[in-house]
């Protein structure tokens, strides 16, 4: 579908595709429980207002602080089996290497697949019952005490969560008004971070209260519970009212906005922001894990405190990351994001520097800080590195979700540099994945600006003076029949035009 012919023809051309009449946003929202939907086709969804998403992605973001809560449990759990079972800090990564391990499968094969050929909704029910498995799996795994299972364990939830992002992050970015992309995104993901305070303070207060190191048996009731409650969700969203945006919706909103952004549509072999992009985020959650992983100990070997003082500190950590996504949501209301994301990742250098050298509580303090400015990072690379993808939009969220396996590889060589050295020393490994990360907003900020910028310009799912969706087809249908009627066409000689 070509969109911009002569100024006259290209009303027409965005009325109909290959002649038949283009949904409207409407239409997008009251077609929401097709089985499957083709991935070439419109639905209409490409104009929606920020009234029509805001219900699916309140729903959605209940998965985001589903996964934190899973995530914020996962480095507690870090702790507890290296106390347990009695295991090196190289050991106890593999359990963030099965988790992360498979983002590395998931989304680049059978999730990216699922998200292509069935779209948003059933992703998101596949993905949930695929996690709901993997947390009942636990139960034999805690009976028999087997650290090889927990890890099995950990990689079919891994497995499901992957699932779930493939889907999760693209939708948010992609359900309502492009301008308000990266807001969208970190708002939803700072409930993820809510999700990451609460598991710690739940597992030291409430799972492992008065029980002593080697005691594992609430770990098989906690992750019953979490079971039951994801298998009712992946119900809730069997029902629940989903609107699909297909990659025909996102090339159409690429096309729409190319006046202001220069989209040209490149083969997916030449989107070198998305390449960078997805090493960027590879390396960058590599280290953040790493420094999530180690926390604890860090603050036991800098401070001289007990591991629960340490894990104190991590939950405080952790609300500063939270913290930290709010208010990059809200300076993305008035900074453009590749600002944003640049400052936060200059801060992020600064303090894991001053970690590594600082002894005492001041360690501690830095590295918290760490967290606070790690904050924004991810949900500003996936929705940044997805600007302009048109047609390959899925795929390429696919991918920069499969580079969340950088969280497999970074802490297994951070407690392995522990193991050899000491906690300080071994934050060069994070911060050796942050400096790669750090280049990629250099990059936007000087090679990609105009095209980010002319997103945030665009009023695509705004209502114009007639309350009509600017980029939906009743609006154009309005522009074209204003436009002939200034010229003089009659309705008859506007029904042969179409």
């Amino acid at each position: 579908m070509v969109l911009f012919r002569k100024p006259e023809e290209a009303e027409f051309s965005m009325v109909t595709d290959h002649g038949l009449r283009r949904p409207s946003n409407v239409e997008a929202m009251q077609h929401q429980h097709r089985k499957s939907i083709s991935n070439k086709g419109l639905t209409g969804a490409s104009a929606l207002t920020v009234r029509q998403s805001i219900f699916p992605i309140t729903l959605v973001t209940i998965l985001f602080f589903l996964w934190g809560f899973a995530y914020g449990l996962l480095d507690v759990l870090n702790a507890k089996f290296q106390n347990s079972l009695g295991i090196t800090a190289a050991k106890a990564g593999g359990l963030q290497g099965a988790y992360f391990g498979a983002y590395l499968i998931g989304p680049p094969t059978y999730s990216g697949w699922t998200v292509r050929k069935f779209g948003y909704r059933w992703t998101f029910i596949a993905g949930l019952s695929i996690y709901g498995v993997g947390a009942l799996m636990f139960w034999p795994s805690a009976v028999y005490r087997s650290f090889g299972g927990f890890c099995g364990s950990l990689f079919i939830v891994g497995s499901g969560l992957s699932t779930l992002e493939t889907s999760a992050n693209p939708f948010i970015a992609t359900c309502g008004p492009p301008r308000l992309s990266e807001f969208r995104l970190e708002l939803s993901q700072s409930f993820q971070a809510i999700g990451s305070v609460v598991a710690p303070l739940l597992a030291s207060r409430v799972f492992f209260k008065e029980t002593d190191d080697t005691d594992l048996s609430n770990v098989q009731w906690t992750y019953l519970g979490i079971a039951a409650f994801v298998f009712l969700l992946a119900v809730v969203f069997y029902f629940a009212p989903i609107p699909e945006v297909t990659d025909a919706d996102m090339a159409l909103q690429a096309e729409q906005s190319s006046g202001l952004t220069g989209y040209m549509d490149k083969p997916l072999k030449k989107q070198y922001k998305l390449f960078f992009g997805v090493i960027a985020q590879f390396c960058y959650v590599g280290a953040q894990v790493g420094v999530a992983a180690q926390f604890i100990k860090y603050s036991v070997e800098s401070a001289k405190i007990s591991d629960a003082a340490g894990s104190d500190r991590y939950a405080i950590g952790q609300g500063l990351f939270a913290i930290g996504r709010f208010a990059a949501a809200g300076l993305m209301m008035v900074v453009k994001p590749r600002w944003v994301l640049l400052v936060f990742m200059t801060g992020v250098m600064i303090f894991i520097a001053a970690a590594m050298g600082i002894q005492g509580e001041g360690g501690v303090a830095m590295l918290s800080l760490v967290l606070f400015f790690e904050s924004c990072v991810f949900p500003t690379i996936f929705t940044l590195s997805i600007r302009g993808l048109g047609r390959h939009t899925k795929r390429g969220s696919s991918w920069i979700v499969a580079a969340v396996s950088g969280g497999a590889l970074f802490p297994a060589l951070t407690g392995l540099a522990a193991d050899h050295m000491d906690y300080h020393k071994a934050m060069c490994v994070p911060l050796v994945g942050f400096f790669v990360a750090f280049a990629f907003p250099v990059y936007l900020n000087t090679v990609c600006a105009k095209e980010l910028d002319g997103f945030r310009e665009s009023k695509i799912g705004y209502q114009d003076e007639d309350g009509l969706a600017m980029g939906d087809i009743k609006h154009e249908e309005r522009r074209a029949s204003t436009m002939h009627e200034e010229k003089g066409v009659l309705p008859t000689e506007k029904e042969n035009a179409y």
